[in-house]
This record gives C-alpha cells, sequence and structure tokens, in this order.
C-alpha cells in the first residue's frame, strides 16, 4: 500500500502513514507528529506481535518515522539567528566582588529527597549480601545492545527510544548496560564457589512524552544475581523481601509473563499498593496493584557473551524506577517535582 510518498506492504503502518501526514500539515510545532501517539502506537505493538513478524513490521515502522523525519526538516522555518552569550559572565575575576552574585552558603543545602531513598535501598541490598556498582551516563552500542542480546534492526536501536549522539555514543535508557560489565568483573566469585550478587543505581534518559508518572530522566536500579541452581522463585523472594523492608510492612508480589531481549522468561512485576494494602485507593487506580518494573531469568545468550557457562549458572535480573517508588512512599503525585528545583516541594524533606 502506499501513502503519498513511501510505499508500506502493511496495511495499518500505511493508514498510520496517512493520518500523520495530514496531521503534518497544520502543525505550528512540526517535530511534534514525531511524538504522536498513533507512531507510539505502533512502536508498542511490536512486542505483542508473533516473534516471526516483529522484525518486518519494525522495519516499516522505522521507515514510517524516517520518512516523517525527512518530511519535518523540509517544512521547518529557517532558525532565527541569534546573538553569541557570554558564558563567564557575571562569574569574570574582573567584577568587583561587591557586584557579584551572592551564594546561598552551604548550612543552608540539604539532600535531594531522591538521593536519600536511594541511599536506603542501597543499605538495604548491602544487608542482603549485594554490591552496589555505579552506571555510566553515556555509554556504546555494544553495552546497551549487543550485549544485552538485543536483535540487529530492534526498535529500541533507533532514536524514537534512545538519544543517541552525532558520534555514536548512547545516553543509556537503562542501567542494564552495566549487566555485561559486572558479569564479567564478578565472575571470579563462581569460580571460587560464590555467588554474583550486584545492584546497580544510577540516571537513566529516555525518550518519554511527559507527563505524571513519566519523565525523560530519571534513577533506576538494577539487581543481578547469578549463580548455580537460581531459580524464579528466588526472584520473586528477593524482590519482596526488599520491598517488604523499604516500605516497612508486608508487600505482595504479582508477576505476568511479559518480552525482553535480556531475560528468558521474563515478567512484569507489581507490589500490593502500601497505602491501601491491597483494597484499592486513588493511588493505585482502586485495583491494589501498583506496576514497578521488570525482570527475569538472565537469558543465556547473555551469560555467554560474559563468558559465564549457562549450563551451570542461572541467574535473574530486575529494574525499577526509584522515583516511583518515593512517589509511592511519600504520596508524591507528580514525578516531575523531583527534577523541578521547586524549594517548597524539596523542603518538605
Amino acid at each position: 500500500m502506499e501513502s503519498n510518498g513511501m510505499e508500506y506492504q502493511n496495511p495499518e503502518i500505511a493508514k498510520v502513514a496517512g493520518q500523520l501526514k495530514e496531521k503534518l500539515a497544520g502543525l505550528q510545532d512540526k517535530r511534534s507528529v514525531l511524538r504522536a501517539p498513533e507512531l507510539a502506537a505502533l512502536y508498542e505493538s511490536i512486542k505483542s506481535l508473533p516473534a516471526q513478524k516483529r522484525a518486518a513490521f519494525g522495519k516499516e515502522v522505522n521507515q514510517l518515522r524516517k520518512e516523517l523525519e525527512s518530511l519535518v526538516a523540509s517544512q521547518q522555518s529557517t532558525v532565527k539567528e541569534l546573538s553569541p552569550i557570554d558564558v563567564t559572565a557575571p562569574f569574570d575575576v574582573n567584577v568587583p566582588a561587591n557586584k557579584k552574585p551572592a551564594l546561598l552558603p552551604a548550612q543552608n543545602g540539604s539532600i535531594h529527597p531522591l538521593m536519600k531513598e536511594r541511599d536506603i535501598i542501597i543499605d538495604i541490598f548491602a544487608r542482603m549480601g549485594l554490591t552496589a556498582v555505579e552506571s555510566r551516563e553515556i555509554d556504546d552500542d555494544y553495552h546497551m545492545f549487543t550485549s544485552l542480546n538485543f536483535p540487529v534492526g530492534h526498535p529500541a536501536r533507533e532514536d524514537y527510544d534512545t538519544f543517541t549522539t552525532a558520534e555514536g555514543l548512547i545516553a543509556p535508557a537503562h542501567t542494564s548496560t552495566m549487566q555485561n560489565r559486572v558479569l564479567k568483573k564478578y565472575k571470579k566469585n563462581l569460580e571460587a564457589g560464590k555467588a554474583i550478587g550486584v545492584v546497580i543505581p544510577d540516571r537513566v534518559f529516555r525518550n518519554e512524552d511527559l507527563d505524571a508518572r513519566h519523565e525523560h530522566t530519571f534513577y533506576q536500579i538494577e539487581g543481578v544475581y547469578v549463580d548455580k541452581g537460581i531459580n524464579a522463585g528466588h526472584l520473586v523472594a528477593t524482590i519482596k523481601a526488599w520491598l517488604s523492608s523499604y516500605y516497612q510492612k508486608e508487600v505482595n508480589i504479582k508477576i505476568q509473563p511479559f518480552y525482553f531481549p535480556f531475560t528468558e522468561p521474563s515478567f512484569e512485576f507489581a507490589a500490593s499498593c502500601p497505602f491501601c494494602e491491597g483494597k484499592g485507593c486513588n493511588v493505585c487506580s482502586h485495583t491494589g496493584w501498583i506496576e514497578l518494573g521488570g525482570c527475569g531469568m538472565i537469558h543465556p545468550n547473555v551469560l555467554k557473551e560474559a563468558e559465564i557457562d549457562s549450563n551451570t549458572y542461572t541467574g535473574y535480573a530486575w529494574g525499577f524506577g526509584i522515583d516511583r517508588l518515593v512517589m509511592l512512599k511519600h504520596n508524591i503525585e507528580d514525578v516531575r517535582h523531583f527534577h523541578s528545583a521547586n524549594l517548597k516541594f524539596l523542603r518538605q524533606f
């Protein structure tokens, strides 16, 4: 099928192509068409397709995005040239002291709520025997995708999902980018008859539409555990133990099947709402459950890439957003408060 330009074999994609091109003509901000919910829905539907159809469908969706980017570039008006800004002002050393901006004294500062809660979470895992390792805020394609069993052509490799520099470096969308590194670094533990147990906290970046529960920049913590005889039961028990410790009350866990390239089987996990104890309230949309993140058994290909014998060792991994956990703990209604620099908000902590 064709939609006034590039041909698309899939009728659903061809239909969306026509709709978005019509929408583009009436948009003042042309680039907003790249964030259209119709396009996002196509990407979201990939994971629900049969495995043999995902590659072809994903390829056509990526072609549609590239076509839209080309149309946007051709229709954007010339940017008005602005005068340069002196980045040294007003901190020029030649400015008299009485005219320099006044800085707040150090005693007026405080620990950001996200950092305070991150340290509490790390402490819980330290008491469970897991070592904390920081992630990176810029990385390469190998650690972000290849080492995690992402196939060539996977939609996540496109800039629709992932921020990429002109040099090909990547702003990590998850702390899983460290998984290959920690498996290799602590492989000696397995050789000594010990387990690999690591948590990886840091900041991650995603091309998200912003709302009360989604930010383009947030904090995530990854968990990795590998040993002989590890199964999904250990995974569920670990998650339940640390959540109950963090919220200081018994927390029930619910998991359901999902898909991630780097785990098999894969799950989404939810916790019983700590505010209503599973009875239903505004915070959990009256379901009694709050979705917190993804988890699963580490894919054998990921273990092999780290030179670990997948026939001898198994392991599990999980990843969840620290920001959302803190929102639930303190009943914060909008995730954007954390990065707003609003002192009225921050002084509550």
